[in-house]
């Protein structure tokens, strides 16, 4: 059973930063890659940026590049996402996951995650 908890949420004003940790249980947690996601009001769960086991390989939407970072500690069995320079259209729900299989392939889609997190709650004031 894999279990994935979010945390670091909160209220930031524009051009502010916040650090969103995602901890992990679970048997193999470290050989499969790992994304976040976010999901504003009335809109689509969204694709946020992705890192693969050894973090060698990374990738973001075009909208968070050179503002947002995702990183992981595996011995920690933690993911982090470091936001900065934050936009009020950045709010939203944000989500960790974890890849249904390994490998690095389709990382932009939600289809290929199967374990996620309950989300925590991103509002950036203007």
């Amino acid at each position: 059973q894999v279990q994935l908890v979010e945390s670091g949420g909160g209220l930031v004003q524009a051009g502010g930063s916040l650090r969103l940790s995602c901890a992990a249980s679970g048997r193999a947690f470290i050989l499969y890659s790992m994304a976040w996601f976010r999901q504003a009001p009335g809109k689509e769960r969204e694709f946020v940026a992705a890192i693969n086991w050894s973090g060698d390989n990374i990738g973001y939407t075009d909208s968070v590049k050179g503002r947002f970072t995702i990183s992981r500690d595996n011995a920690k069995n933690t993911r982090y996402l470091q936001m900065n320079s934050l936009k009020p259209e950045d709010t939203a729900v944000y989500y960790c996951a974890r890849r249904r299989l390994p490998g690095w392939s389709n990382y932009i889609q939600l289809s290929q995650y199967d374990y996620w997190g309950q989300g925590t709650q991103v509002t950036v004031s203007s």
